[in-house]
């Protein structure tokens, strides 16, 4: 019976409506007695012969039994309004905490098991919380009152009722580092299972392509065995668990019907004495079958409840202890001073000694090859992680100065992997700046080279994009993007890969217009192709995580090296795919 703290922490949100429903479900309870005193009495009174207050009394059991209802209802529902208050703030906090953790908690938790977590789990708590809590409350409080009148009418009921409630309350303690064990090991398998189907579903179309979908259904087969042989060995402790309760219930009310009878026959007992042990002996358990049934109803909680508290005191891979204030009325300049990070696990430097300067209000490109530490550099910039050594500097201040909030609202992002939300695409774009116009959309998708195609859908921007914007095409996705971007009005526009999927004779006009819509931001253009790049204000060449040249397109075409190596690739491939 003792609460995972991460459950009684969830508890505290509710506190009131947690208790307005404790005392209801109380409430209930004494109904379920006054009910089986009233009958005691009507009983006792027919084996006697007098039927003079029994019409009295089987009213008073009709109101009982009505009260009943009408306490019943408000207890559901008064529990349902505290699960729902439970479930939203916790929702609520640990989507807050994901978004302190970051992309880079995502890179070693899978999406499907924190879905799992946040979806399931948080479901039952809920029922936990708002069903099993309050019922464990009533069964601590009703049994010893029920056992207290039983001691003024009919003392020898005891020496049953007493070792039966015993035992069904303690005696399934004794399964409880086991059931721990089956539910942790249930759960971890249920939440891969999760990972993995959510995983097959978004990645549906690789599986086809590589004709792998019948190996996968094949694997998930067998993590569906997994979940049900996990499945089973849980029951299988918790019906040990509730074969005790029941088997000391059915014992504990026999042997107290069997005490009354003898104390009857002895001639120690009245006849209301004795319907009333027979009677209270059974709602002396009812609280204790009634625990039992919302144990089950809310052990997904308690499985869960482990990885809940794992999820929200996550340390994030950076400290958000900034203080500075985000003055972002000018675009800052942008410095990188001899930068060093390395992943974990890594053997060689992502980044080694990197530095360079982005002036302030001008366009700067990084390229270089696939690995040379280009991703890594904007990661630490958004301060997704720290650098190991050197400093990131925006505007004269170290990156770490600002809170992640100012320093991330001061930066617009366009990666090459978009996300569209399912909602219209105006909604979609309204996410950089929820008071944007209609001209504001208008005029930030035409700069982004994709108003005349959103203009010829039947719905125009009031279109419902599929998820994850399937419905549009990649280049689509991106220049939708790339409207958000605008739309957001950062002064920091960092265009990572962003028209990788525009065609490229579409790309160096996109780029150029792109580049004349932001004006006196300060930009960062990162891009394989060297089209997207080639008219940038300064060029910042990266090679295996150090900085190989600055300059500008034609000094670096003529200075020969890494760059000119790049461009005599993409003509390469340019000729191979013309021909």
């Amino acid at each position: 019976m003792i609460v995972h703290p991460e459950l009684r922490r969830a508890a505290r949100r509710a506190r009131r409506p947690l208790l307005a429903a404790t005392l209801l479900q109380g409430a209930v309870a004494l109904t379920h007695l006054a009910q089986a005193a009233l009958l005691a009495l009507a009983l006792a009174d027919l084996a006697r012969g007098r039927t003079e207050r029994l019409p009295w009394l089987l009213a008073a059991v009709l109101a009982a039994v009505a009260a009943r209802a009408g306490l019943g209802t408000w207890q559901r529902r008064t529990a349902t309004r505290a699960g729902a208050r439970v479930r939203v703030a916790l929702r609520d906090e640990l989507l807050a905490r994901l978004g302190v953790l970051g992309p880079a908690h995502l890179t070693t938790a899978r999406a499907g098991a924190v879905r799992t977590t946040l979806v399931d789990g948080v479901e039952g708590v809920d029922a936990y919380v708002s069903r099993y809590l309050p019922q464990l409350l009533v069964t601590l409080t009703v049994p010893p009152l029920v056992l207290a009148v039983l001691a003024v009418v009919e003392p020898v009921a005891l020496l049953g009722l007493v070792p039966a409630l015993l035992l069904a309350l303690c005696g399934p303690r004794a399964w409880d580092r086991l059931l721990a064990a089956r539910g942790k090991e249930h759960w971890d398998t249920y939440e891969g299972l999760g990972a993995d189907y959510l995983e097959a579903l978004q990645g549906m179309p690789a599986l086809r392509a590589a004709g792998a979908v019948g190996r996968t259904r094949t694997r998930l087969e067998e993590r569906s065995a997994a979940l049900h042989r996990a499945t089973v060995a849980k029951l299988r402790v918790s019906l040990a668990d509730t074969g005790i309760t029941d088997l000391a219930i059915q014992g504990g009310t026999a042997a107290a019907a069997l005490l009354a009878c003898h104390a009857v026959l002895g001639g120690s007992s009245t006849a209301t004495g004795t319907y009333l042990v027979l009677l209270l002996a059974s709602e002396c358990f009812r609280p204790v079958r009634d625990l039992a049934r919302e144990w089950h109803a809310g052990y997904l909680g308690v499985s869960a409840a482990d990885g809940i508290a794992a999820l929200r005191t996550a340390a994030p891979g950076v400290r958000d202890t900034g203080t500075a204030p985000a003055d972002w009325t000018a675009p800052p300049e942008l410095r990188f001073e001899d930068v060093r990070f390395t992943y974990g696990g890594a053997t060689a430097p992502a980044l080694d000694g990197v530095s360079f300067t982005a002036p302030a209000g001008r366009t700067t490109a990084i390229v270089g090859p696939s690995g040379a530490g280009k991703s890594t550099l904007l990661a630490l910039l958004l301060r997704h992680h720290d650098p190991d050594g050197g400093r990131v500097l925006l505007g004269g201040r170290p990156a770490a100065e600002y809170s992640l909030d100012a320093l991330r609202r001061g930066v617009a992002v366009v990666s090459q992997e978009t996300y569209l939300f399912h909602a219209t695409i105006a909604d979609n774009l309204r996410m950089a700046r929820p008071g944007a116009t209609d001209d504001d959309l208008a005029a930030a998708a035409r700069t982004a080279g994709v108003h005349d195609e959103i203009a010829a859908l039947p719905d125009g921007y009031a279109t419902v994009l599929g998820e994850r914007g399937a419905t549009l095409s990649g280049g689509q996705r991106q220049r939708l993007a790339l409207a958000r971007a605008l739309l957001a009005d950062a002064p920091v526009l960092v265009l990572d890969e962003a028209t990788s999927s525009v065609d490229e004779r579409r790309e160096a006009g996109i780029v150029r217009e792109l580049l004349d819509a932001a004006g006196d931001r300060t930009v960062l253009v990162v891009a394989h192709r060297l089209a997207a790049v080639r008219h940038a204000d300064r060029i910042v060449v990266l090679d295996a995580g150090r900085v190989d040249a600055v300059g500008v397109h034609t000094g670096l075409v003529e200075a020969g090296g890494v760059y000119t190596r790049l461009v005599e690739a993409g003509r390469t491939h340019r000729g191979e795919l013309a021909a």
